[in-house]
């Protein structure tokens, strides 16, 4: 049997060229390891295979001999007599393209040494990493269109961070903040400036939502349950803590992250916590690409979240791969982070339904902190249709009843099957029914005020299943 050693060359060409910089940046931070440097590159290569490999979801058996026979001699894993079929049964590239959502925490420090030095090096790591890209691409007959969408955007994740300064701190040479300054940050917290909000207001807006009957019986039980155990402390009787940490179960587009946002204000308000923001993140955001760092990333997360709730989405992934990706690091972290800060901060977990059952059960200590799960149904042809003219009233739009039809018609359109884009689904719908009524205004030459606002059965597109992107609710 052939073997494409088009891979191990890359991988051999990327540790060439950054080990002997990483090894001069580890040399400068405390309590360093420089001689640690040369594995944390070729495990940063490893998740950059990994990831390139699973972009188009196939992991054929040509890029699977590729990444054993680049790797085995590189890597402490049982990698050397595998076979595809042991890759694909241990999941070691399953999920793994999350690792191109955002600049690693190396590509972050070499930019922060870049700007201090006057070096190229990250410049170097993004010329290797998509060199990688291109080759796994190149190892099957055909290179699908999805592989290349990928490769694209991570190049383009890897030009827009180039074009970007780095965090002051980590331009300064042996400062202890340089590696965690650079792990790259979750979406910024909106902190709440104004008073909390009375409880029954978040409770109205709660039942405003559309569908979501259940989820929402279970929010106004956990925040009765609150105002109970607080009234108990008032008149000082004894209170049995319980634990806020929850787990959100359902497809995306569900609402989770809107019902998340809300109960965080709820909290606030209930004195669970002063603050009240909602920091969003995920594996991307939590694990590190080398020794030593996934500890500072998770901590540097909970930091932000502090006094506030924490969301972790598609937790699940991080129990996927091999213990070389740190995954598992994470999660031990964030078990003793939840325990340590737990009047401080409350966390979210959130995923698939059996993913999470997974994940719950990849720690002794994630049970008994993860109590209660709420499950998110996906919503009816009915919500899904209330939820697009709730988008219309809210952008100033009209949709008649044959528009409202046409909308009906699409939605029955669209499979159900795992991964249904619910709320997201009908987003994108809206925006593209948007996007075609200003198509056809733009003609007409002095449209009226009606025309300018209502959207017609031809703004929708034809009914026919569609994929939802990752935008959106």
């Amino acid at each position: 049997m052939r073997i494409d050693l088009g891979l191990e060359s890359a991988v051999t060409r990327f540790v060439d060229a950054l080990t002997p910089v990483m090894r001069d940046v580890v040399s400068r931070l405390p309590d360093a390891e420089p001689d640690r440097a040369g594995n944390d590159v070729v495990v940063e290569a490893y998740n950059l295979a990994c990831a390139f490999i699973d972009l188009d979801g196939l992991a054929t058996d040509d890029e699977l001999w590729s990444l054993i026979r680049a790797f085995s001699p590189r890597l402490d894993i049982p990698l050397l007599k595998a076979t595809p079929t042991d890759v694909r049964h241990a999941g070691l590239t399953t999920g793994a393209s999350a690792f191109l959502q955002s600049p690693s925490t190396m590509f972050d420090i070499l930019r922060g040494v870049d700007a201090r030095d006057g070096t190229r090096h990250a410049r170097t790591y993004y010329e290797h990493a998509v060199a990688v890209g291109h080759t796994i691409a190149s190892i099957d007959t055909h290179t699908s269109r999805t592989e290349l969408l990928g490769i694209e955007r991570y190049r383009g994740v890897l030009l827009s961070a180039l074009e970007q300064p780095p965090a002051p701190s980590t331009t300064q040479r042996g400062s202890p903040a340089d590696a965690k300054a650079a792990a790259g940050r979750p979406n910024e917290p909106v902190e709440p400036d104004e008073p909390a909000r009375p409880i029954d207001e978040l409770l109205t807006e709660l039942d405003g939502l559309v569908g979501l009957d259940a989820v929402k019986n279970e929010v106004k039980l956990v925040a009765n349950l609150i105002r109970v155990q607080n009234l108990r402390r008032e008149r000082h009787l004894v209170v049995l803590e319980q634990s806020r940490h929850l787990v959100f179960t359902g497809n995306p587009g569900t609402g989770k992250t809107t019902v998340a946002r809300l109960l965080a204000q709820i909290y606030r308000t209930l004195g669970v916590v002063e603050r009240g923001q909602l920091v969003e993140t995920d594996r991307a955001g939590l694990v590190a690409g080398f020794v030593g760092q996934t500890a500072t990333k998770v901590t540097d997360v909970f930091d932000r979240a502090d006094e506030g709730v924490l969301l972790i989405d598609e937790a699940y992934a991080l129990v996927r791969g091999s213990e070389q990706d740190f995954g598992r690091e994470a999660i031990d972290t964030i078990v003793k982070l939840v325990e340590d800060r737990r009047d401080r901060v409350v966390v979210i977990v959130a995923g698939y339904p059996d993913e999470m059952a997974t994940f719950v059960d990849a720690n002794p200590g994630l049970r008994s902190r993860f109590p209660r799960t709420i499950f998110f149904p996906d919503y009816t042809a009915d919500e899904l249709v209330a939820i697009f003219e709730s988008l219309c009233e809210k952008g100033h739009y009209i949709a008649g009843d044959d528009t409202v039809a046409a909308v009906r018609a699409w939605v029955a359109a669209q499979p159900r099957g795992k991964g249904f884009g619910n709320g997201r689904l009908v987003r994108n719908l809206f925006e593209h029914a948007v996007a075609r009524h200003a198509s056809r205004v733009v003609e007409i030459e002095t449209p009226t005020d009606d025309q300018l606002v209502r959207l017609t059965a031809a703004d929708i597109p034809v009914a026919e299943p569609v994929l939802a992107t990752e935008s959106g609710p």
